[in-house]
């Protein structure tokens, strides 16, 4: 069982590799091409925006209907858009300071990746708490984008920061039990789990980047 858990995840960790990869050659691109820019101040971003929110809401809501192409086509569509929206931190965050943050949020991801898939323990029970903590933090992080109060962003900051910490565990640990369903595509399976630690390395880089980072003069 242990040897079929490390294929499914070495699968797994190479699509959200490519993922991430794809990601960051968009951003890159997007911002040193000056194209980041054009899409701010012709108010392209919120489309953008828009339909990654769709692409993610259509791969949750139809996953199990997709074929495996499908399914990674959108899981690509995702990424390379994330990219487009992610180009902003090169012009708000030192190269450095991404750099470093990056190979910080990419140790602690494999930490936690590591704990949630070595873990026994079905951890079901706590998805309630969990996504239940992160949706109010979320409305508070927007009601903030009024109040601009620093002090209750960077409180915010962090514990949404703790919140993906232990989202990672329980994502990491709900795939392990996943890969055990046989009535699961697992072609699918890699793709779907693949996006869902996409998000969560994505939201602690983010916010070890809102943390930590230094920002451009």
């Amino acid at each position: 069982m242990e040897n079929t858990d490390n294929k499914f995840f070495a699968k797994t960790f190479f699509w959200m590799f490519l993922g991430l990869l794809g990601t960051a050659i968009v951003a890159a691109y997007t911002y040193y091409s000056g194209l980041w820019i054009k899409i701010a101040f012709s108010g392209s971003l919120a489309i953008v925006a828009i339909i990654e929110l769709v692409a993610v809401l259509v791969f949750s809501l139809l996953f199990r209907k997709m074929s495996p192409t499908v399914a990674g086509i959108v899981y690509f569509i995702y990424a390379f858009l994330n990219g487009v929206t992610l180009s902003s931190i090169f012009a708000v965050y030192k190269l450095n300071s991404i750099i470093i943050i990056f190979i910080a949020s990419a140790a602690i991801f494999g930490i936690l990746a590591l704990i949630g898939a070595k873990t026994n323990k079905d951890l079901s029970n706590w998805s309630t708490i969990l996504f239940t903590a992160l949706f109010v933090g979320i409305i508070a992080s927007i009601v903030n984008l009024f109040l601009q109060n620093e002090m209750l962003d960077l409180g915010l900051t962090w514990i949404i920061l703790i919140l993906f910490v232990g989202i990672t565990i329980y994502d990491m640990n709900k795939l392990k039990l996943l890969s055990e369903d046989p009535s699961l595509n697992q072609e699918k399976l890699y793709i779907y789990g693949a996006l869902e630690l996409y998000l969560d390395f994505i939201n602690i880089f983010l916010k070890l980047l809102r943390i930590f980072a230094k920002s451009n003069d």
